[in-house]
């Protein structure tokens, strides 16, 4: 089946591992260990979940994305999958992914598992462009932080990052342009951090989905 295989700008992965067009891999390790050992090859079922994904998977800083062919026997839940064998067949351009498509996947993940009214309230409001001020932000972090299952946490990683990510933007109007790119670089993880808190609940989330709606929405 197509799948999508995240390399470093070398085309390589872990264990120095050279991918390229038509290049085959098969894992070394037995199939009884989990999904993160040598046995089994990562893939993603979207292109674009391979990008937001980086930060919490390999976390490449100048990723290369390339179509693959396997057959996926493992899964992590909705994030990504394994393969037994797996080939590259041809490179393709990586999406271009802003700041704000990023919180706006974090916020639609977390309000899937999270049902506070009064972080949904904040986040609707964010998502409108009606209030994405840091101070509100903040606000909503420190409620979301109540939360003690593994589900709710994805609230408060969405709403940690649109803390980060509003200061960053303000600041990205003045001469802080550091500052910005510090926070863009901690709001992908964040965002990142919110899908893989999401993705635990039953029944499975649609990932890819979600975040078409971000990129496809942005206000």
């Amino acid at each position: 089946m197509l799948l999508y295989k995240l390399t470093d700008r070398y085309g390589k992965t872990h264990g120095d591992t050279q991918w390229g067009p038509e290049v085959t891999h098969e894992a070394r390790g037995g199939a009884e260990q989990d999904l993160s050992s040598d046995g089994w090859i990562h893939a993603y079922e979207s292109p674009l979940l391979a990008l937001l994904l980086n930060p919490i998977h390999a976390g490449f800083d100048s990723p290369r994305l390339w179509k693959a062919e396997g057959e996926v026997e493992k899964r992590d839940g909705a994030l990504k999958v394994g393969c037994r064998k797996l080939t590259t067949t041809t490179e393709i351009p990586l999406a271009v992914v802003t700041v704000t498509q990023r919180v706006r996947f974090a916020i639609l993940c977390a309000k899937q598992v999270y049902d506070d009214k009064m972080w949904k309230m904040w986040a609707d409001k964010w998502l409108r462009g009606e209030d994405r001020s840091p101070e509100v932000a903040e606000v909503a972090r420190a409620e979301a932080w109540a939360a003690t299952s593994a589900a709710e946490w994805a609230a408060v990683a969405a709403a940690e990052w649109v803390t980060e990510s509003g200061a960053a933007e303000w600041a990205a109007t003045s001469a802080a342009a550091a500052a910005a790119e510090w926070a863009t670089e901690s709001g992908a993880e964040w965002a990142a951090e919110a899908a893989r808190s999401a993705a635990r609940v039953s029944p499975p989330l649609d990932l890819h989905l979600i975040a078409e709606q971000a990129i496809r929405e942005e206000v």
